[in-house]
């Protein structure tokens, strides 16, 4: 009788469908489930799909469907679980902090090209959350050292808890980047940044797991000065950047030409409006007169 009890991998999946039909799309469902069985199982997701009919013990079961009680309220997975992965690094995550993105890791990876053959400078990540940007970096740039600040003090906690997960150094300092008079660092090579915009009329069209979960502070911008972040990081790379350096901005795509402008108008140079895998606008790079 126990047996007939017991759940199999496709029994969760199926579970998962049924829950999960009224918040997320069924790719979405897909990939949610796989990553939280994976994950509480402990097995490899070519395991779960190559056995869907592995019998999964009552504990485990239990946490589950736990798991799906979070989720159908539109909790995000990766603050269930508490881990997240980025450019290929693990990453701790909670509400405190934004989940970061795979179109971040686009950015990441346009400056690491064009940084690569640098052989020592400073690099500075603006709004840096998790600390994925700036962890990445360090990883992948050891030769550089690597500053990055928040306004938030448990971003910054977080950030620094990721730095010691993933055994690199940064140096993170809580700071808040429209007061960027105050900030006292050497000047850099590289200033990168990831910062609030979000106007109200996108949060609109965005899902509640999103708008319901993750800090507002990290997300949205004025409605009357949607690219507020972005005129205050662009002043402040005009004083802390070097001669040559390099500015990179990951942006609203409703707001590409406006931000070519802001960077234009401050006389940057060389400066590039690049599109993500999706094909919106989404990167910006400048360089320093």
């Amino acid at each position: 009788m126990l047996l007939c009890c017991m759940k199999t991998i496709n029994d969760v999946f199926a579970e998962y469908k049924k829950g999960l039909g009224a918040v997320y799309e069924l790719n979405e469902i897909e990939a949610i489930s796989l990553l939280t069985i994976s994950e509480v199982c402990n097995l490899s997701k070519a395991k779960i799909k190559a056995f869907p009919e592995t019998t999964i013990a009552a504990k485990v079961a239990e946490k589950l469907e736990d798991i799906l009680v979070e989720l159908k309220a539109g909790k995000p997975i990766q603050y269930i679980l508490g881990t997240t992965e980025f450019y290929g690094l693990p990453f701790l995550v909670n509400p405190s902090v934004l989940i970061p993105r795979p179109e971040t890791e686009e950015l990441v990876e346009w400056a690491i090209s064009l940084a690569g053959n640098e052989q020592k400078g400073n690099i500075l990540d603006i709004g840096t959350g998790s600390g994925c940007i700036a962890i990445s970096l360090k990883k992948n740039l050891p030769q550089f050292d690597v500053s990055a600040i928040d306004i938030s003090a448990e971003a910054i906690k977080t950030a620094e808890s990721n730095a010691v997960l993933n055994k690199v150094d940064v140096n993170f300092i809580q700071q808040d980047i429209l007061k960027y008079a105050e900030i006292e660092l050497p000047n850099s090579s590289i200033i990168i940044s990831n910062p609030p915009y979000v106007t109200l009329h996108d949060k609109t069209q965005m899902h509640t797991n999103v708008t319901d979960f993750e800090p507002h502070t990290a997300l949205f911008v004025p409605k009357n000065d949607p690219l507020i972040f972005y005129k205050a990081i662009a002043d402040f790379a005009l004083l802390n950047l070097l001669p040559a350096g390099l500015l990179f901005f990951e942006i609203n795509e409703s707001y590409g030409e406006e931000t070519v402008k802001i960077l234009a108008d401050k006389q940057f140079k060389n400066i590039e409006l690049r599109k993500d895998m999706s094909g919106r606008d989404r990167m910006v790079k400048a360089v320093n007169h």
